[in-house]
């Protein structure tokens, strides 16, 4: 039988793995997406740090929206399209790369 380290032996190195994932703060696994209100900048702001950032999430009234500027993906069960929102002037904006839910997507069928 080969040498193996008493923690491969035991199968306990997954509880370790396991352990040191739960202790990472919760921003390790977001990838840092940053948070703006549209009502706080214009659209040309927006659109620009849309494209600076990558993953952005733009909030809008109780809700917002999603945005993900290439070479960046959508989540699973997402699909890019644009979508209008209004600026901090009142300017209708409409806006690239945004992540919206999928219905066709095999990904949201139970």
């Amino acid at each position: 039988m080969p040498y193996l380290p008493l923690a491969y032996r035991e199968g306990s190195m997954r509880s370790v793995i396991f352990a040191v994932a739960l202790s990472l703060p919760l921003p390790a696994f977001a990838a840092g997406v940053m948070n703006v209100k549209a009502s706080e900048h214009s659209c040309s702001e927006l659109t620009q740090i849309i494209r600076q950032n990558k993953k952005v999430f733009v909030r809008v009234g109780f809700g917002g929206r999603s945005f993900r500027y290439p070479p960046a993906q959508c989540s699973m069960g997402d699909k890019r399209t644009t979508t209008s929102l209004r600026d901090a002037g009142g300017k209708q904006c409409v806006l690239d790369y945004s992540c919206v839910f999928d219905p066709a997507s095999p990904y949201n069928f139970p």
